[in-house]
């Protein structure tokens, strides 16, 4: 079910190029519980469920570039096929949060 061409790298991969480019969006597509328990800082959460609707009132340039996570990657992956598919080209999984080893918000 997954595409093969979805591009993932580790949490570590994704700090490093976040720290020397501002420009890309952090997607969190879990569920508004689960973000409201901490999230990467700077983050912003779209519900996997709600990317069709909302990402391009968000994000109306399909140049964006996207990092993507969820809880476990699974979320993260299907969000990266939809992001696709809504014709943004920049998408990155970046996996799971417990991952992430930089600051976390509540």
């Amino acid at each position: 079910m997954f595409g093969s061409d979805i591009t993932k790298i580790s949490m570590d991969e994704a700090k490093d190029m976040l720290n020397k480019d501002n420009d890309i969006a952090i997607l969190d597509v879990r569920m508004p519980d689960e973000y409201a328990n901490g999230h990467i800082k700077g983050s912003v959460n779209v519900p996997l469920n709600t990317i069709p609707s909302e990402i391009q009132n968000l994000y109306p340039d399909n140049q964006q570039k996207f990092f993507v996570y969820c809880l476990s990657g699974t979320r993260s992956s299907k969000a990266c096929i939809f992001l696709n598919k809504l014709g943004y080209d920049n998408v990155i999984n970046i996996g799971a949060i417990s991952d992430w080893k930089g600051e976390i918000e509540k």
